[in-house]
């Protein structure tokens, strides 16, 4: 049991050690994953008609 104690006591110490970002910085990442992945969808969507496109030409 004491072993139990012990880990959860060295976790606690190592998460205070944790640089946590600001509330700018994370409000800053969330903007750009939201916009990559906007982008990265368009993208995907108008290759994926163009394929669609293609195939329907071909069959």
């Amino acid at each position: 049991m004491s072993k139990i104690v012990q880990f959860f006591k060295e976790c606690v110490a190592e998460l205070r050690k944790v640089v946590w970002p600001t509330r700018d910085d994370v409000i800053s990442s969330v903007k750009v994953v939201v916009v990559s992945t906007i982008v990265i969808a368009a993208i995907l969507g108008l290759l994926d008609a163009a394929l669609v496109a293609g195939m329907n030409l071909v069959f």
